[in-house]
């Protein structure tokens, strides 16, 4: 995701909660290997082993990612630290996604070399101020609820649903969960798909 894009992100609790944990990931990554890069989904089974009672974080698919990093790009930026999120890449490309304008070595290198023990205090304020942000509006709901909704809007709409795959699904419910809407959450996980390339 570009910067322009993620200064309009409308994050929702899952995005905060899953962002941090990927913070934390790509920290420990980042001492790890030295700023080597590393695939969205070897990130969120690296997330997931560091938190395996973490639900929400057990839930996470690959196309839902890019939310999260917008999030971690905003800490890192707000906090004046170096992007964490330039070591999360495609596996297909073993890139950033098509939006990333920086200079990846460099900050790659900024990334591995930096010392993170501080950053964990500015996370929790920073998170703390992003939940404050959410909109009232948006009310979690349980996973049963959110697939009934799915499956309402998606038999009344078929025809913009007809690129959803089921990790799209997994995530559309994901977004449902979070408290967005059926449509609003469906346009977003078709916008991510398309910023990774995978629609024709």
């Amino acid at each position: 995701m570009s910067g322009s894009k993620d200064a309009a992100v409308l994050f929702t609790l899952t995005d905060i909660d899953v962002g941090s944990r990927l913070v934390e990931a790509l920290v420990q990554h980042a001492k790890s290997t030295g700023g080597k890069p590393i695939a969205y989904e070897d990130l969120l089974t690296m997330g997931r082993s560091m938190y395996p009672k973490d639900a929400t974080l057990g839930r996470e698919v690959p196309v839902g990612i890019g939310v999260k990093l917008a999030f971690v790009r905003g800490f890192c930026k707000a906090s004046a630290l170096p992007d964490l999120a330039c070591l999360a890449v495609n596996k297909a490309t073993m890139r950033p996604g098509p939006g990333y304008k920086g200079d990846w070595e460099a900050e790659r290198r900024a990334v591995a070399s930096f010392d993170w023990s501080s950053a964990n205090p500015r996370l929790v304020t920073y998170a703390g101020e992003m939940r404050a942000a959410i909109p009232k509006r948006l009310k979690p709901r349980k996973e049963r609820p959110a697939d009934v909704a799915w499956y309402a809007y998606f038999c009344s709409h078929r025809p913009a649903c007809a690129q959803v795959a089921e990790d799209d699904k997994k995530e559309i419910i994901n977004l449902l969960m979070a408290g967005l809407d059926p449509e609003t959450a469906l346009q977003r996980v078709l916008a991510a798909k398309a910023e990774l390339g995978e629609l024709s």
